[in-house]
């Protein structure tokens, strides 16, 4: 059933897994076969399952030995002589039961099967999982002639998955429908739910126990088999649901009522400001590392009036974790439990019949949660250092990551053309093709097999189709934070929605990426650079290599323990039958193992580790570095203070002040009283030709609106410019000049000029290398949605 909890602070559904209840007269086809005669049931099974002689003759004795098996049982029905044989419990197989013919013993499982889907025998599902039936949903198919059952087979069959899936969905409902004894019309969300978690449990999935249901569940909730409460996935299904206050506070066995109707009612208050990741913290500090603490050092305490001794030996206690390591951040959880104490101080005032009662002083004086400024500034300390180390090798780590990638896709290519045991050679190492009786099995049941080879110079075998996989959604992932700066759980909101464009009057398209409201709970848009572009345009080709749309998937808010809708997010994955969106976790571990792998390569590269965050810091820093109004920083960051935006980037606070000031100068001369007026036609005229009069002779100048060229119009050295690729061949003309004017120069003796073009050369690489990676990856499809006009 369909479960709202009260108290519950997010809106959701609980779906609470219940067998379906057993209908008054099973779905028979046709008369009742309760009781029917051997024959009469001998004779349902040529019709509708016929079959030549000498097999024909086969299936009879098997079918007539087995049913007289049966009535050697008590019980009126031949299910109650099922249950009475003792084959119901699961515990035996069908086949263990001896004919003294060979080819008959064979036959009864087959016999049994036919009986199961005729309805005469409705198995337990450990009887019905332990038996192994071959392909029962065919002809269970076959014996129920349900339009709707026939309906969900036919959608099942244009799923974009294996055939192996497909077969897995067929069969997860017939083996649902047979235990349960119910119609494709009755098989409610909470009796499938309850025969994917039963058959988890029981451990006859035989590996694919992790899967079970998951193909069947999807198909069923798109083509609105399920009401529109149910969760689309049934992953979403099984997960727990974001807890209560009162479950939060009953985790830590609060010994006296009234304290914990108190926590409750404050916890609960608290609960419409903060999201849920913050209120299950909250809970932690004040019911478990404050009053469960004090239980244990006064069980008599019955109010929140301290005594100082008792605060003195809860303070010393709380400073030390459970592994005898002292806690690093005990000083937010004296400010929690603080801020408790005057919540309800002040609410006292409002409400006094509520909360007057349970005033009391704080024993937490103002003094100890000072030292918190002190600490950020030897946090801020330790992160600029980390920004210090890491900024000089992003260039050779984003280069890494980037061979890294293409030498697996060639290697993928490559080897998955070879035949088994041949030797391959991709960039400077060799490589033997494997395939073993894993990859074959793999091949029949899913009709592709995973490419695998050894690294002849290690000897270690690599699963090259994960391996590539893994490097490119690496890369993508590095790319994309490093050219936008999104927090973690914004890149993986990014969806092929997010792309959009605007068109200015004289055509030019302006990509833009949206990007969903997150921390700050507020939507912003940043211009897309060409690289971002090509990440983007990359990351949407890889999606619909196979497909004509990015497929849909669901992605799992932790902080919130909310599921969303289907949508076609960018970073997601296919495992088995379900296809979500990358976590948290999971992108930080790629990081990880990403910086590991270089550092193997690269050993300049060793000790640097990248997380998804440090790609923000660096950003930050890099942009008000070069020159970047610091408030534009903050708006293409998502921050709503400034000051925000100081603790991001890593340069001398005077510096930050210069900026800010001088920005600040220049928008006062430019237009002091009329600051935020509704543009005039004159001024949107300006704002367009700003866009014109960024194209220079090479590309695009890629400034913030309303700056000047910071770099005096040395165009080849200056990071914002961004060569158009049809430009390389003037690019090869500026070489050849600067290449005559340095052979001057060393002829001359002109060492100045000689360092000046040497710089000048150095940039012009960078830049050809730069269209030339922009270039050389073909066009892609974004797919950004059209408004229609109204």
């Amino acid at each position: 059933m369909n479960v709202a909890v009260p108290g519950r602070t997010r809106n959701e559904t609980v779906i609470i897994a219940a067998p379906a209840p057993a209908p008054e007269k099973p779905p028979w086809l046709g008369e009742d076969l309760d009781m029917a005669s051997p024959e009469t049931l001998i004779a349902l099974v040529d019709s509708i399952w016929p079959r030549k002689q000498p097999r024909e003759s086969l299936r009879h004795h098997g079918l007539k030995w087995l049913l007289s098996y049966l009535v050697r049982h008590s019980g009126r029905t031949w299910q109650e002589k099922w249950v009475a044989s003792g084959f119901n419990d699961g515990s035996r197989k069908i086949r263990e039961l001896t004919t003294g013919n060979f080819r008959l013993d064979g036959e009864l499982g087959h016999s049994l099967m036919l009986l199961c889907c005729l309805r005469v025998i409705r198995p337990s599902l450990a009887a019905f999982k332990i038996n192994s039936f071959y392909r029962y949903h065919e002809h269970f198919a076959q014996a129920q002639k349900d339009p709707d059952l026939d309906r969900f087979l036919a959608l099942v069959e244009e799923q974009d998955t294996s055939g192996h899936f497909k077969r897995c969905a067929r069969m997860d409902v017939a083996a649902a429908l047979t235990t349960q004894g119910i119609r494709f019309a009755d098989l409610t969300a909470e009796a499938f739910l309850h025969y994917a978690i039963a058959t988890r449990e029981g451990g006859w999935g035989r590996g694919y126990e992790t899967h079970v249901g998951y193909l069947a569940w999807r198909v069923m909730s798109e083509s609105g088999h399920f009401s529109a409460q149910v969760p689309a996935t049934l992953r979403a299904a099984m997960r727990a649901p974001a807890q209560t206050p009162a479950e939060l506070v009953d985790k830590y066995a609060i010994t006296r009522f009234e304290i914990r109707d108190v926590l409750i009612a404050y916890l609960t208050r608290r609960s419409h400001d903060i999201d849920y990741g913050t209120l299950r913290d909250l809970a932690a500090d004040i019911c478990g590392r404050f009053w469960a603490g004090l239980q244990q050092i006064n069980p008599d305490q019955s109010n929140f009036a301290i005594s100082q001794e008792d605060y003195e030996i809860w303070r010393a206690a709380v400073s030390v974790r459970k592994d005898g390591k002292p806690r690093l951040h005990v000083e937010a959880v004296l400010t929690n439990v603080r801020a408790f104490y005057l919540d309800i101080q002040g609410w006292a005032i409002e409400e006094p019949e509520r909360w007057a009662h349970w005033v009391a002083p704080c024993p937490i004086a103002d003094r100890a949660t000072r030292t918190r400024g002190k600490i950020a500034r030897r946090a801020k300390e330790r992160m600029d250092a980390r920004i210090r180390l890491l900024q000089p090798a992003l260039p050779a780590f984003v280069a890494a990551a980037t061979e890294r990638k293409d030498h697996f896709h060639e290697l993928l290519a490559t080897a998955g053309e070879a035949s088994k045991d041949q030797i391959i050679t991709v960039g400077t190492k060799q490589y033997q093709r494997l395939f073993a009786e894993g990859d074959a099995r793999h091949l029949r049941f899913h009709g592709t097999a995973n490419v695998r080879v050894m690294d002849l110079s290690t000897n270690c075998k690599i699963n090259v189709t994960f391996t590539e996989d893994a490097a490119f959604w690496q890369w993508a992932a590095v790319e994309t934070l490093r050219h936008t700066g999104l927090r973690c759980d914004e890149l993986l909101d990014l969806s092929q929605l997010s792309i959009c464009q605007y068109i200015r009057p004289n055509g030019e398209v302006v990509a833009l990426l949206v990007v969903a409201p997150s921390k700050t709970d507020r939507e912003r848009v940043i211009p897309m650079s060409p690289e971002l572009f090509h990440v983007i345009a990359t990351i949407i080709r890889r999606l619909t290599r196979n497909r004509e749309s990015v497929p849909l998937a669901t992605r799992f808010n932790r902080s919130e323990r909310i599921t969303s809708e289907p949508l076609p997010f960018l970073f997601q994955r296919t495992i088995g039958q379900r296809t979500e969106v990358f976590n948290a976790g999971t992108l930080r571990t790629a990081l990880a193992k990403l910086s590991d792998a270089i550092a193997i390569e690269h050993p300049e590269l060793a000790g640097t580790r990248f997380t998804p965050h440090d790609f923000r810091r660096l950003l930050a820093t890099d942009l008000v570095n070069n020159g970047l109004p610091i408030h534009i920083g903050a708006a293409l960051l998502g921050h709503l203070d400034i000051q925000t935006t100081h603790g991001y980037v890593t340069v001398f606070r005077e510096d930050v002040v210069r900026h800010y000031q001088k920005h600040l100068a220049d928008r006062r001369a430019a237009r002091p009283p009329r600051e935020y007026k509704a543009p005039t036609e004159a001024e949107w005229a300006e704002f367009e030709e700003h866009f014109d009069k960024r194209k220079v002779e090479l590309g695009n100048c890629g400034r913030p609106y309303a700056t000047p060229c910071e770099h005096e119009h040395a165009c080849i050295r200056c990071p914002m410019l961004h060569v158009d690729p049809r430009m390389l061949q003037r690019l090869d003309e500026i070489q050849e000049d600067l290449t005559a004017r340095r052979e001057l120069a060393e002829t001359r003796g002109w060492l100045g000029e000689l360092e000046g073009i040497d710089l000048t050369l150095k940039f012009l690489g960078d830049k050809r290398t730069a269209v030339q990676a922009r270039s050389g990856n073909g066009a892609a499809h974004l797919g950004i949605p059209t408004v229609p006009k109204s």
